[in-house]
């Protein structure tokens, strides 16, 4: 249960010993990027996010799009360490514990050229798990490659709206939403943008996107759920 995979095999391959320097070396560094997270999420983020109340409240555009530049970078950067802590130091200290001999957790998903390359790369258990129970059984019931795909990026994009409105205990669609433009963007970028370019529209995305999102939730959250006036 605790192995880092999600589908399920009756063998998987071992690594030979844990290996003790590597497992502290990745302990040491989950701990350390958790407490940075956290002091830059508490020292950067918040006080962005304090600060944007009272221009949504006054429907000041500017002042939103000045807030919202603002929590880019933060966001960006903790985003990055996020993805660090989780997909290279955590699920290889399960691995490594576990003697889990499969390491491939992500690819090089900062080289990616369209958004598809993104996330075919960017989180490999899920894209395998998507693969093997959704996309290819699709494609055995007759549905053609782009329907199966549209279909597994719909039911992504609804579990990465649960998992943000469980927390928060209120239902929005902003991160539904911010899944399914990526379908129409992703075929922009795909047809006018190519090599270089196509890399640095996934990393605007990447950088603009996820800050409008946390906005939104911002807004719905301290402003409506609380009706926060100051």
């Amino acid at each position: 249960m605790a192995a880092p995979t999600l589908c399920y095999e009756l063998n998987f391959p071992r690594s030979q010993r844990i290996r003790k320097s590597f497992l502290i070396r990745r302990s040491s560094e989950i701990i350390f990027l958790s407490s940075l997270s956290l002091i830059l999420l508490q020292q950067w983020v918040v006080p962005i996010l304090k600060n944007s109340k009272i221009p949504f409240r006054e429907s000041n555009i500017l002042k939103i799009i000045e807030r919202l530049l603002k929590l880019a970078v933060p966001n960006h950067v903790i985003w990055l360490i996020g993805f660090y802590c989780f997909f290279h130091s955590y699920l290889n200290v399960l691995a490594e514990v576990l003697r889990f001999g499969d390491r491939e957790f992500y690819r090089d998903w900062w080289n990616a050229e369209d958004v598809n390359g993104f996330w075919q790369n960017w989180n490999i258990p899920v894209h395998k798990f998507c693969l093997r129970h959704i996309y290819k059984p699709l494609l055995s019931q007759g549905i053609t490659k782009a329907q199966a795909s549209l279909i597994v990026f719909f039911v992504s994009a609804f579990f990465h709206e649960y998992l943000v409105s469980i927390p928060l205990r209120m239902f929005r669609i902003w991160a539904f939403l911010g899944m399914i433009v990526q379908i129409p963007f992703a075929i922009v970028v795909k047809k006018f943008l190519h090599g270089n370019y196509g890399n640095m529209a996934v990393w605007i995305s990447l950088i603009i996107g996820q800050p409008i999102a946390i906005m939104m939730y911002i807004h719905d959250y301290y402003i409506d759920y609380f009706q926060v006036t100051n």
